[in-house]
């Protein structure tokens, strides 16, 4: 295969879709909501990115069969018939691209198919690593390539201005290509730490999503890996603790 490839199902015709992307990347924040989403929205498999810029595998699965690694776009259709009612696609997927090369081939593909595709709307998800600690009480962070957005995020209680560094990989590069071609467009990061996998940001992003668009999400699959993470991390404290209050030793604590 050469490139990227999209291959999409015809018979579904999305009405305006808003467009989420979670991808894998810091705290797994992106994977975590976009999964999310897509088992309660119970959206419907439309589309399929493959590319020679993943990783050279192929995923074993449950029934002994296998499949490439790919990026896959779900839609939601709006059940409500009110004028100007919009569909939510999202984006997952198993990796991004490895290569620079690749990432501004299978992001600029993306929002070229979005497009075309009828979007007029780009939401991009994230973690944002604000330290070497657990978050217990994250905040939400943006970036936009629209101001009008910014008013409207910042009363569903996301954080403009404070954020800085680099945005890397598909939830950057997608909003510099969505603003390339004229597609509003923002970044929402869920603030983290040293978490590989962050229910916590995740849930404040999905917090955010449920107000900014209107749904009614349950998150108690999330509160439940957040009970377990915390445990988790406590767990880790104490064991530290013990460790260091031997002779000689001060008491400080892991996460600090």
């Amino acid at each position: 295969m050469d490139g990227t490839k999209i291959y999409y199902k015809k018979s579904l015709k999305p009405r305006n879709p808003i467009l989420i992307v979670g991808l894998p990347g810091i705290g797994n924040v992106g994977s975590l909501v976009g999964e999310h989403l897509r088992t309660e929205l119970k959206a419907k498999k439309y589309a399929t990115l493959y590319s020679a810029h993943f990783p050279h595998q192929v995923i074993m699965q449950k029934s002994g069969g296998i499949r490439l690694v790919s990026n896959r776009f779900y839609l939601w259709k709006n059940p409500s018939k009110v004028k100007g009612a919009r569909d939510i696609m999202i984006l997952i997927g198993d990796f991004q691209a490895l290569s620079s090369e690749g990432q501004y081939d299978v992001n600029e593909k993306v929002v070229e198919f979005y497009k075309k595709n009828g979007g007029s709307m780009i939401y991009t998800i994230g973690g944002y690593n604000s330290s070497n600690q657990y978050v217990q009480n994250p905040r939400v962070f943006a970036v936009t390539t629209d101001r009008s957005l910014i008013e409207r995020l910042k009363s569903n209680g996301v954080i403009f201005g404070q954020a800085a560094g680099m945005i890397w990989g598909s939830a950057g590069l997608i909003l510099a290509f969505a603003k390339k071609h004229k597609i509003p467009s923002a970044c929402i990061m869920g603030e983290t730490g040293m978490l590989e996998v962050d229910a916590h940001a995740a849930k404040a992003v999905l917090e955010v999503i449920n107000k900014q668009m209107g749904l009614k999400l349950n998150l108690e699959n999330l509160d439940k890996i957040s009970r377990e993470t915390e445990k988790m991390v406590k767990a880790m404290e104490e064991a530290v603790k013990k460790e260091q209050q031997g002779p000689g030793h001060e008491n400080l604590s892991y996460i600090r």
